[in-house]
């Protein structure tokens, strides 16, 4: 991706390591661990991907990637749990 006529390689990951394209999950990903959710949230908030590159790769809604957005921001991987998503949302 470019930003302001750069490219940008890498971004801090959820852990603060950089992360690359190459590091994100693979597109036919079937299982969502926490960290694979807090990847490509990083990915797309520091300019790795677009939001929408993201949905198309990884066949999300904008919706459901906004929700990983809100329950990073409120409570950071923990929130990306699936099992905990319940309890988070309400």
């Amino acid at each position: 991706m470019v930003q302001n006529n750069q490219m940008i390689d890498s971004v801090p990951g959820p852990d603060g390591r950089p992360i690359t394209l190459q590091d994100l999950p693979d597109p036919g990903i079937s299982r969502w661990v926490t960290r694979r959710k807090a990847e490509v949230v990083a990915a797309v908030r520091g300019g790795l991907l677009t939001l929408k590159d993201a949905c198309q790769k990884y066949n999300l809604s904008e919706e459901e990637f906004g929700c990983w957005e809100r329950l990073y921001d409120r409570h950071g991987s923990k929130g990306l749990r699936v099992t905990r998503v319940q309890q988070y949302r309400n």
